[in-house]
């Protein structure tokens, strides 16, 4: 026999007392079935938590192991692999090669670029810098596949900022342009340099600087 609980209640018409019994058993089913759902949300919160935590040190792995692999490139790798003429649309344009600047990551791949030369050529006035991307790199926005570049620049009004305008060297072609913002302080002038990931991230055009990202093969 199921265990039943026992209810009392007044009679008001004789004043006595009369009893009844109920079955519990739905009441502690349904407070189970609650129970049991609560259980369940309260998993699901977790397991939703703790991957999101995953993805985010999961992400900083790959941003710490990215900085990691990049190093500045010495004078003797740079000289190697910059051209003294760099071909530029249908000319071969001398570059300062005091100038280079570049990164190297672990597996020998470059981001490197050096002052061109362009007095007395069709590209005066229109390129200032030829560069050399052997990965996938961002600069400013800009998407570049590896392959040879070149850009120029022009100085904003207020003079607070350079628009640079990438274009493929061989061509002409315009990829893109971004914004290259004055640096806080008072930074070293520099031609050229492109700073690796784990100092700066940023490719610095004389006092003014652009956030770059470099890809993998």
């Amino acid at each position: 026999m199921k265990r039943a609980d026992v209810t009392c209640f007044g009679d008001l018409r004789s004043g006595g007392r009369k009893c009844r019994s109920f079955d519990s058993a739905p009441l502690r089913g349904a407070s189970l079935r609650m129970t049991a759902v609560s259980g369940s949300r309260e998993i699901m919160r977790r397991v939703v938590l703790g991957c999101v935590v995953l993805l985010m040190m999961l992400s900083c792995s790959t941003l710490r192991a990215q900085r990691g692999t990049w190093r500045q490139a010495t004078d003797a790798e740079l000289a190697s692999l910059l051209p003294a003429r760099a071909p530029v649309e249908k000319e071969h344009i001398e570059t300062e090669m005091r100038t280079a600047s570049g990164i190297v990551n672990a597996k020998g791949r470059y981001v490197a670029g050096v002052v061109l030369l362009t007095a007395g050529y069709s590209a005066d006035g229109k390129y200032s810098h030829y560069l050399i991307a052997q990965v996938p790199v961002t600069i400013g926005g800009v998407a570049l596949k590896p392959g040879e570049y070149v850009f120029g620049w022009d100085r904003s009004k207020a003079g607070d900022a350079l628009r640079v305008r990438f274009h493929i060297a061989a061509t002409g072609v315009l990829v893109g342009t971004a914004e290259a913002k004055r640096m806080a302080g008072t930074p070293r002038v520099e031609s050229l340099h492109i700073w690796p990931p784990n100092d700066k991230a940023v490719m610095q055009i004389g006092r003014f600087a652009i956030p770059y990202e470099a890809g993998e093969e």
